[in-house]
C-alpha cells in the first residue's frame, strides 16, 4: 500500500531547522497505541529511503476536517498552518 508523505523543512523558533515528515495515514482503530506504532513504522520507512525526520506526524480527516497526530510541537504548528500538498509516496 502507498501513503502520500510531505516531506519538509522549516526554520525552529530557535533558529535551526527541523525536517519533519507528514504522512496521510491513520490506524485502522484509530487508538493512540496503534497510531504510535504506524507512525514509528512509516517515520523508520522515510528514514530508511533517505529523508532526514526529526518530528513527524500523521494527518487524516475526521468529522470533514483535517487531525494531526504526532509530536506536540509538530502537531500545535500544523495546526495552524499546514495543508496538505504531498511530496511523497511511501510503501508499507
Amino acid at each position: 500500500m502507498k501513503i502520500n508523505m510531505a516531506h519538509l523543512r522549516e526554520q525552529s523558533t530557535s533558529g535551526g531547522w527541523i525536517n519533519f515528515a507528514v504522512f496521510d495515514a491513520k490506524s485502522n482503530s484509530g487508538s493512540n497505541s496503534d497510531n504510535d506504532a504506524l507512525l514509528h513504522q512509516l517515520t523508520a520507512k522515510a528514514r530508511i529511503s533517505g529523508l532526514k525526520v526529526d518530528q513527524s506526524a500523521l494527518a487524516y480527516n475526521q468529522n470533514e476536517s483535517i487531525r494531526f497526530y504526532g509530536s506536540k510541537n509538530l502537531v500545535d504548528y500544523l495546526s495552524n498552518n499546514f495543508v496538505p500538498n504531498w511530496t511523497h509516496k511511501i510503501d508499507v
